[in-house]
């Protein structure tokens, strides 16, 4: 992960983590009653982001399959919450990072899954 693509998707990571950890601070701590769930949902989006960043970083077996586990779990909120959010947008007053399927940010939020477990797949497959 430390060349290449790979690089790519770790910094496009780390920038999420810290995006969405303190939009989701700023929010839970000054508008925390104007939508919670919206709020806690992207502090949960921030939790996974820095999960898979970690788990990129530091390589290895056992963080390989964590950040698949993340990566799909991530691809799983993007879905539901986006589907979520078109079908009963009056539940999030606010947006998160995943309303919309992440069209505040570019669709970056359902594509970044998608990357991360198509690359660590790859990246296994060239290490056998």
């Amino acid at each position: 992960m430390r060349h290449g693509p790979g690089r790519l998707l770790v910094t496009l990571y780390g920038i999420f983590t810290v995006g969405a950890a303190s939009r989701s601070v700023y929010q839970l701590s000054t508008r925390f009653d104007e939508a919670p769930l919206a709020y806690t949902l992207s502090a949960v989006a921030a939790l996974v982001y820095a999960f898979i960043t970690v788990a990129l970083v530091r390589g290895g077996e056992g963080a390989r399959r964590l950040a698949l586990v993340c990566c799909a779990a991530e691809l799983a909120g993007v879905l539901v919450v986006g589907t979520w959010t078109l079908v009963d947008a009056s539940a999030f007053p606010d947006a998160t990072v995943w309303s919309d399927y992440g069209r505040g940010y570019l669709f970056l939020p359902l594509v970044l899954p998608v990357t991360g477990l198509l690359w660590l797949r790859r990246s296994r497959q060239r290490e056998r």
